[in-house]
């Protein structure tokens, strides 16, 4: 009886004591959090190293590739930025095709996932595996039949069809993302509703938006960034130097043989920044922490 006795203590002083146990003061433990610490410091270097470079070479007249204090600061660079041609009119075209891209894809996005959100149909995984596949197609595979196809619309350097295009590239990601945010909206809510004579538009319009605008901000802010940063279909589409967004003036700071303004690419950099940093803190504010459900179920 003693030895069987002594078998759950010798057992329990194995587990506890096992040598693939690791803990942080450990001599492993220490290790890896010292090379976790490190492989973080050169992430935030890699980061931190351009940004820095941004910002000292928007203050300096003689700005180069490399990352140094300048010999005296200046905001000449921002002063010859700041003009109606290289800034204003490219910034006011962005912000149209940006925009305007971001309206048109959260709308239609709304309205194919609800059915995919609230009915359960054969099609719809058959449906949402093609959308899938649609977001991984490279774009620059579909501009050639899509030129063909504006030039034969008469919409090329027109900066609503462009809108559109850009809508149609960002929607399968887009009703993806608002599926998943719809789906964590209760249909009680909805079924009440339908009980006193609402119809369908009405609760995706009066419920079920108001209760997923946290996830309305994300969609909406993810396909404006996307059409901010895009270089490629504007320049293929627009040909007119006063509607061309800011991504594509850029091309004004870079000259030829290789000859490139630093110090004003620096601060025409921080300019188009400042549009999207100001719409992520106005929406960030807007929504608050607070949860879109609260009160909403009860019990």
């Amino acid at each position: 009886m003693a030895l069987t006795a002594d078998r759950p203590v010798a057992n329990v002083t194995r587990s506890v004591t096992a040598p693939g146990s690791l803990h942080m003061t450990s001599p492993r433990g220490r290790t890896l959090r010292w090379v976790s610490n490190v492989v973080l410091l050169v992430i935030a270097v890699c980061f931190a190293v351009p940004l820095l470079w941004l910002v000292l070479a928007s203050v300096d007249t003689q700005a180069s590739l490399s990352v140094k204090l300048p010999s005296q600061f200046t905001l000449d660079n921002f002063a010859q930025v700041l003009t109606p041609e290289l800034s204003f009119i490219p910034l006011a075209n962005s912000l149209l095709l940006s925009g305007g891209t971001a309206v048109v894809t959260v709308v239609a996005a709304l309205l194919a996932a609800y059915p995919l959100s609230r009915y359960k149909l054969r099609v719809n995984k058959p449906f949402l595996y093609s959308i899938l596949f649609g977001t991984g197609l490279p774009i620059t595979a579909m501009m050639v039949p899509v030129y063909a196809l504006f030039v034969s619309l008469n919409l090329i350097d027109n900066i609503y069809g462009c809108v559109f295009f850009l809508a149609a590239t960002s929607l399968p990601m887009a009703i993806w993302m608002a599926k998943n945010f719809m789906d964590s909206v209760p249909i009680s809510l909805e079924e009440a509703a339908w009980t006193d004579g609402a119809s369908m538009f009405t609760t995706l319009t009066r419920i079920v938006v108001p209760l997923m605008r946290p996830g309305i901000a994300v969609v909406f802010i993810f396909v404006f960034i996307q059409a901010w940063g895009n270089f490629f279909v504007p320049f293929v589409l627009l040909l007119s130097p006063d509607k061309v967004p800011a991504a594509v003036s850029i091309f004004n700071f870079f000259g030829q043989n290789g000859a490139v303004a630093y110090g004003q690419l620096a601060a025409f950099s921080i300019v188009y920044s400042l549009p999207v940093i100001a719409l992520y803190v106005l929406v960030s504010r807007g929504l608050g922490g607070g949860n879109a459900l609260a009160g909403g179920i009860k019990g």
